[in-house]
Order: structure tokens, then C-alpha cells, then sequence
């Protein structure tokens, strides 16, 4: 920015010297074709600004030759004798700004030689009176130009010296930056094996009922390995190396996680979760399904966390463009809310609403920024908009290409009917939860293109159904249990009745009043409206059923004796055969003994590590013509492994700690491939 209005400044120095000169050159008389010429050089260096053509350094040199021309002709000219001085200070304080010593150097050797010159001419005129007083003015100018000479050289080292310190300390800076971020990136690696062992540990200790106990250590085991991305998720973007993983994926697993994150963030502060699924978003879409997996996360554990009473407001839409499609994440809560200054800090670094050693909110600084880091990699961007003590809406926008434009949530054909949405506008203490379950409704309604009615009070339910044909009535917990006799009554009729209610909630004896565990959204009212009194399994994690590997020979490579404990267990689950190698060496021989269909495969192992052992064992069942599944298990799960893993020969990538989602969609989708390429 300095240079340009540096090179802005010399430009206009340029015209106004121009104009002084042509003036001049008018008023006494000099000669009548040098204006012309004059007028084209500062058309071109305006020309040459403006367009940024050529380069800077060229420029330079453009304008120091047209001011040098300039004051050579006008410091040739008998009358210009006492005025050479002044214009050779205003040009060497003006060009100083340049940081260039050589000009200062030739605009110096032109005021002596223009000098010599002046000298040469007044000898043969009477323009000049070489006595006692013409001798002192012309040694006070050559005195004032050294003087300005040598300031504007002193001035442009001191500049170019503090430009240079700081350069220095930026990069000293910068070094720091990247050694620390280089210490959290390996100590997040590093965390992952233990955590892994705390979690898997966990799971088999609750699959063997040991009890609460095994619940908290595996709660904090989440908590943990979710700390552990943010760090790594932090430096990478911090370094603008943040790779995109883009696979096809349903748009309604993303709220699911949003229900399931909430149930395990949200129920301790009875929090209000209202979610507001557009039915129009498209069916399936394209793009870093895990990434947009942590936006939701960092979105509402933010949410959560700054939020002591009241609710938050989930809603996810799209708008259609040229590319497919932005997708839009909307967050909005009742909490304490930000000021502006803490909008603009969430964008550039870390930040804590509160950073005392006493906050309660818990919580390490990082989830907004990795927001930033994520949507601006996708294409997106992030908008916050916040009040103190009211709350905050963050929206995230990002494009996505559309898979499938089937609408994420349909109607069947048959449908028929009119819907009441009974909830008591005074039971929030918060006016603004009632505000987002309205919302919500009113957007499915229309949405899915149904008629939607509200009902205040059972009052306000009896006279709509006296004018309409209500088919389902949707409710809360207390709106229920005020009257239950009277709803559970019109559920043994025609009316399909369903109650959002906390879990564990049950309806009175006889009645079929159908429950809708909190919070309540769209895919599982839509499942009811479809389905009536016959709908079962009405949350989308429901309808995942867990696959079984039954009779998949594996074997599990790792140096780490316990995560071959942990991994074993896990995988047994599954109806595998599991066998174990603790080396590179070892896994190759177990191989050339044994039939497997898969091996998982550690990356960082001691004498071999596993990307050799990966390659061996391929050259191994090409030998033996056999087909061999692969799949990294490892740690190393930096932004871009698993298009590294792949490129090396892996089938497959699951980092650890392990999900067990990814491991099934990794087996399902590896699995199919090689009974595909056997029918082939």
C-alpha cells in the first residue's frame, strides 16, 4: 500500500512539475516545442500507473529519467540560474521517498553539471554578478543541496534498515509460528495412539456392562480426541494446508448429527434444540462430508457452551446456482452473545469469550477459527451476527455439487389432511425457543407443501377441528401431560397424535399417543406423516442397521500391543476372524502362511514401516495371484493422509482413535468392490 501512494505521490509531482514548466516555458518566451513533448511524457507515466505495466522497478526508472529531462531543461535556461537549487531539493525530497540511493546520487550530478553550465553561460552575459554577494548565494544553494543530499540519504538507509529489522523479525516470527505449530501438529499425532487406547477400552469395558464408570472414561475419551483435531485442524489452518476429501453423501446424516451431538453435549443444560431441515435441500451432494461434520460440531458445542438458558436454532437450506448449489448452515442461540471487536478476533486467531483460569465454559479457543479455516478452503464464507446478552447467528455458506436433486424430505402421494402444531406460546422462559419452533414448522410446512395450522390451547384444537380435517396433531411434553385423558382419547380415534418428549418419557396405559424423542425435526415427522401409526424406527440413526463381516479373514498390523487388544475387540463384534502381527516383518510372513481378505495396516512402525510392509505384501499376493484389501490404520491423520495412503496403495484410510463409522463404510465399500470384481 506504500509503494502505490508513494508512486501515486511522484506522479503527481510529475504533472504539477509539467504544468509549472509549461508555464513557464510560456510566460518567458523559451522554446515554443518542448510542451508538447512535456504533456506526452506525463500522459505515458499516468499511462503507465494506472495500468501497472511495466514492472515497478522499470517505472522507477521512467520517472526519474522525466524528472531528470525536466530539470535539465529548465535548469539550462539563463533566467532559471538561482532556481536550479529549489528544484533540485523539491525533486531529491520527493524521489527520497523511492528508497533509492542512485537517484539521489544523479540528481546531484545534474545540479553540478547544470551548474557548470550556468557558470559557462553567465560568463559571456550580465545576468550575474560574480561578486561578494552572487559568490555567497551560489555557495549557500550548493550548500542547501549537499545538506538535503545528504539528509535524504541518511533518511533512505534508516528506512531501508528498519525495513530489514523488521523483515528479520517477521521471519523470526513467522520460524516460532511454525516451529509451535509443528509441536502441536506432533503432539496431536502422538495423543492419538493413547487416546485410542482409552477409547476402545472403554467400549469393551461397556459392552461387558462395567457400569457408569466406563461411560464417563469413554465421554472424556471423546472429549479428548475431539481436542486433539482441533489442534491439528488449527495448524492447518493456520498454514493454508488444509486438503479437501470430497466424497457423495446424504444431506439428512449431517442433521443427524447434529440430533446426536446435542444429546451428548446439550442434555445437562435442558436446552431447547430446534432443528430446521429445508425438504428441498437435494437428496445427496458432493463434497468433505467430514469437514462439514466439524462446522456442525464447532457450531453448536459453541452454541452449547456460551448458552445458559433458553435454546438453539439449527437450520440448514440451499440455493441453487450454476455449480449446484450453497448450502447453508444457519446456528443461532439465546446466549451471552459478542461485541464487534470479539467478531473481528474470531477471524484472524483464537478466541475465548472468557479467558480467566476460573471460566466455566470450557473449551480450548479454536472451534470458530477452524469454522473460518474450513468454509473459506470449500469456497465459502462465514457471517456473525451478534448482540450482547441476546445471542448470536452464525451462518456458513458453501457450495456443493448436487448428486442427486431428489428432495431430502418427500411426502407420498397419498397424503391427505390437515396438521396441528399445539404448543403453549408462555411455557419458554426464553420468548425466543417459542420463536424457532414456529419457524420450524412454518418452514416444513411449506416446505413439504401441506397445510399446517397452530393451536395455542386445547380450545384452539377443538375449534380448528371442527372447521378442518385434522390428521395429525403434533405437541410437546407439557402440552400432553396437561391433558392427557383428552388427547389419549382422540388417539384411539382417526387422529394420529405424536409427543416431543424427553427420553424415557411414556405415555398412560392404552393410549397411542406415538412418541417423538427431542428434538424434534423434520425426518422423523415426515416418517410419521408417511407412515401414520405404523411408522417404527422413526430417527434416522434407527434406519442404519449395523453390517456384519461375517467369516472376513483380517489381520491387524501394529507395533502398539494394545491397539491390537483394542482393535481385535472392536472388529470381533463384526463376526470377523481376527489374527494380529506386531511388525512390518512379521504381518509379511503371517501373509505368505495365511489366507486373509484384509489387513489393516499401522503406518508408523519401527525397521518397516507400513507403507513398505503394504507394498511387500502386494508383491506377495501378486506372486501367490491373489486379491488382498489394505487399509491404513493409523494415527498420521493430517489434512490430506488419506489421499496420500491411497496414492501409496492403500484400498482405504481409517484414523485413529477409530470411528467405527468409517471403518464400516470403508469395509462396505471394499467389500463390494472385490465381490464386484469377482462377478466381473
Amino acid at each position: 500500500m506504500n509503494q502505490k501512494k508513494n508512486e501515486q505521490f511522484i506522479v503527481f509531482l510529475a504533472t504539477a512539475e509539467c504544468i509549472g514548466l509549461t508555464i513557464e516555458n510560456f510566460v518567458l518566451g523559451w522554446e515554443f516545442w518542448v510542451p508538447p513533448i512535456i504533456m506526452i511524457g506525463t500522459v505515458y507515466l499516468w499511462g503507465m500507473y494506472l495500468s501497472d505495466r511495466p514492472d515497478y522497478g522499470t517505472r522507477k526508472i521512467s520517472y526519474l529519467t522525466f524528472a531528470m529531462m525536466a530539470v535539465f531543461y529548465h535548469g539550462v535556461h539563463e533566467t532559471s540560474f538561482f532556481d536550479v537549487a529549489i528544484v533540485v531539493v523539491l525533486v531529491m525530497v520527493a524521489y527520497s521517498f523511492l528508497n533509492q540511493n542512485y537517484m539521489m546520487n544523479l540528481f546531484l550530478l545534474e545540479y553540478f553539471i547544470v551548474m557548470i553550465i550556468q557558470l559557462i553561460l553567465a560568463s559571456d552575459g550580465d545576468y550575474v554578478t560574480f561578486d561578494r554577494l552572487g559568490i555567497s548565494r551560489i555557495l549557500l544553494h550548493a550548500t542547501v543541496v549537499m545538506f538535503v543530499y545528504f539528509s535524504c540519504v541518511k533518511s533512505i538507509n534508516d528506512r531501508t534498515e528498519l525495513v530489514s529489522t523488521d523483515k528479520e523479525k517477521d521471519e523470526r516470527i513467522e520460524a516460532y509460528d511454525a516451529d509451535m505449530e509443528d509441536f502441536l501438529s506432533n503432539i496431536s499425532h502422538e495423543l492419538r495412539t493413547p487416546v485410542n487406547v482409552v477409547n476402545g477400552m472403554s467400549d469393551l469395558m461397556i459392552k461387558r456392562n462395567a457400569g457408569y464408570e466406563a461411560d464417563t472414561i469413554k465421554n472424556a475419551g471423546i472429549r479428548l480426541a475431539y481436542q486433539i483435531e482441533d489442534i491439528q485442524d488449527y495448524t492447518e489452518c493456520k498454514r493454508n494446508k488444509v486438503i479437501l476429501e470430497e466424497e457423495d453423501y446424504m444431506s439428512t446424516s449431517l442433521i443427524n448429527d447434529v440430533v446426536a451431538l446435542f444429546r451428548f453435549a446439550g442434555d445437562s443444560k435442558k436446552l431447547e434444540l430446534v432443528v430446521d431441515l429445508d425438504p428441498r435441500v437435494p437428496g445427496k451432494m458432493r463434497g468433505d462430508i467430514k469437514k462439514l461434520h466439524k462446522l456442525f460440531r464447532h457450531l453448536l458445542e459453541n452454541a452449547v457452551k456460551f448458552t445458559r438458558a433458553g435454546g438453539i436454532y439449527v437450520k440448514m437450506f440451499s440455493e441453487k446456482t450454476d455449480y449446484g448449489v450453497n448450502l447453508c448452515i444457519e446456528m443461532t442461540d439465546t446466549g451471552i452473545g459478542m461485541d464487534s471487536r470479539a467478531i473481528e478476533a474470531l477471524s484472524v486467531g483464537m478466541y475465548q469469550a472468557n479467558k480467566k483460569r476460573n471460566r466455566s465454559s470450557g473449551g480450548i479457543g479454536l472451534g470458530l477459527y477452524i469454522v473460518y479455516g474450513f468454509a473459506h478452503r470449500m469456497g465459502g464464507f462465514v457471517n456473525i451476527d451478534s448482540e450482547k446478552g441476546v445471542g448470536t447467528t452464525v451462518r456458513v455458506t458453501i457450495p456443493q455439487i448436487v448428486k442427486d436433486p431428489t428432495p431430502c424430505l418427500m411426502l407420498s402421494g397419498d397424503f391427505n389432511g390437515d396438521i396441528l402444531f399445539h404448543v403453549r406460546p408462555d411455557k419458554y422462559k426464553v420468548p425466543k425457543v417459542r420463536d424457532f419452533y414456529r419457524a420450524m414448522a412454518t418452514n416444513l410446512a411449506k416446505g413439504l407443501r401441506v397445510p399446517l395450522y397452530s393451536a395455542d390451547s386445547v380450545y384452539d384444537v377443538e375449534r380448528l377441528r371442527e372447521k378442518l380435517d385434522v390428521t395429525f396433531i403434533f405437541m410437546g411434553q407439557e402440552e400432553y401431560e396437561e391433558n392427557a385423558g383428552y388427547f389419549d382419547e382422540l388417539s384411539r380415534g382417526e387422529i394420529v397424535i405424536i409427543v416431543s418428549a424427553e427420553a424415557g418419557f411414556k405415555p398412560k396405559s392404552g393410549s397411542r399417543v406415538m412418541v417423538m424423542p427431542k428434538p424434534l425435526y423434520g425426518y422423523p415427522a415426515v416418517k410419521i406423516l408417511n407412515e401414520g401409526r405404523d411408522a417404527v424406527n422413526i430417527e434416522y440413526s434407527d434406519n442404519v442397521s449395523k453390517p456384519v463381516f461375517k467369516g472376513v479373514r483380517a489381520l491387524i498390523v501394529d507395533d502398539e500391543p494394545m491397539n491390537l487388544v483394542v482393535a481385535t475387540g472392536l472388529f470381533k463384534d463384526y463376526e470377523m476372524i481376527i489374527d494380529t502381527a506386531g511388525s512390518g516383518k512379521e504381518a509379511i510372513s503371517k501373509f505368505r502362511n495365511n489366507d486373509y481378505d484384509v489387513v489393516f495396516m499401522d503406518h508408523m512402525m519401527p525397521e518397516m514401516d507400513g507403507v513398505e510392509a503394504m507394498k511387500q505384501i502386494r508383491k506377495e499376493a501378486a506372486d501367490q495371484k491373489k486379491d488382498i484389501i489394505i487399509v491404513a490404520l493409523t494415527a498420521n491423520a493430517v489434512s490430506g493422509a488419506r489421499e496420500m495412503f491411497i496414492e501409496e496403495g492403500f484400498n482405504g484410510f481409517i484414523a485413529k482413535p477409530i470411528n467405527m463409522a468409517d471403518f464400516e463404510r470403508v469395509m462396505l465399500r471394499e467389500l463390494h468392490r472385490t465381490v464386484s470384481d469377482v462377478k466381473e
